[in-house]
């Protein structure tokens, strides 16, 4: 009788560890809910999985809600060659979708994140029920520069991306929000950082291509990344919504709006 317990335990623990890997690279993810349709969540720059903190409550009473550390990032490994890309984040999206074993997801992404559902969607269509962009950017026209990834490292690299971070708040950005927020973001190391914001701007992403996926867009009042001509051309099948009195942070300025959108979007889709 004494080895029976010591083994039950080790089998239950090992139940509720992730296993998922790319090139390598464990990766840390979460999981909530029970429900037969699976949605993940896909945090965005120097971001983590806390990120949905307010959003898995909601989701998991229907749904079963996996969010992860995309590598680099949170509790997540970073790559040998210390090299991030769009590639990378999407497969480590789909290394947690096979070991949840859901056939078809419907993938979130919050800012970058949505370049990274977007190449998920790209890489992996076969699995892609939808996908909902979280004020992310969809298009980077001709000319269009990004922030100088390497000014956020260095010296002054925590004032320029706290600097950075600040300029995304709203009104409705609380100051515990903030903390949150800043906490979160600027606890990701420097590399990072400049990865990471290479990844995103990397012209090499960004193809032109159309996807016919239902799409749900989830924007911040009057938002920069709102590309609608865009949009229209490239994701005929996007319902685009700005929620008022909001900054880059909406689902966690107004989670339970956030929510209430999402949930009816999602409702509405077979998975």
């Amino acid at each position: 009788m004494r080895s029976v317990l010591p083994i039950f335990l080790l089998a239950s623990l090992a139940a509720g560890l992730s296993a998922a890997t790319v090139d390598g690279i464990k990766i840390h993810s979460s999981t909530a809910g029970n429900g037969p349709k699976t949605v993940i969540l896909v945090h965005g720059w120097t971001c983590d999985e806390t990120t949905w903190n307010s959003q898995v409550p909601a989701l998991s009473k229907e749904y079963r809600v996996i969010t992860l550390d995309l590598p680099g990032h949170g509790q997540t490994g970073s790559p040998k060659n210390g090299k991030l890309s769009m590639d990378l984040f999407a497969r480590a999206v789909e290394a947690v979708r096979k070991e949840s074993k859901a056939d078809r997801v419907v993938v979130v992404g919050h800012s970058m994140g949505t370049p990274v559902v977007i190449e998920y969607a790209r890489l992996y269509p076969q699995h892609t029920a939808a996908m909902v962009f979280v004020d992310g950017l969809v298009n980077l026209p001709v000319g269009t520069q990004g922030p100088d990834p390497h000014a956020m490292s260095g010296a002054d690299g925590q004032k320029a991306r706290e600097t950075m971070i600040r300029g995304m708040f709203s009104a409705s950005t609380t100051p515990d929000m903030q903390k949150h927020i800043l906490l979160m973001m600027l606890a990701a190391p420097d590399s990072t950082a400049v990865g990471a914001m290479q990844a995103t701007f990397d012209r090499a992403n960004w193809k032109g291509d159309v996807f016919n996926q239902p799409i749900l867009g989830l924007y911040a009042d009057h938002s920069r990344s709102g590309d609608r001509a865009y949009m229209s051309a490239h994701f005929p099948n996007m319902d685009y919504q700005e929620i008022e009195g909001t900054g880059h942070f909406l689902m966690i300025e107004k989670p339970e709006e956030f929510n209430r959108r999402l949930i009816a979007f999602l409702d509405k889709q077979t998975f």
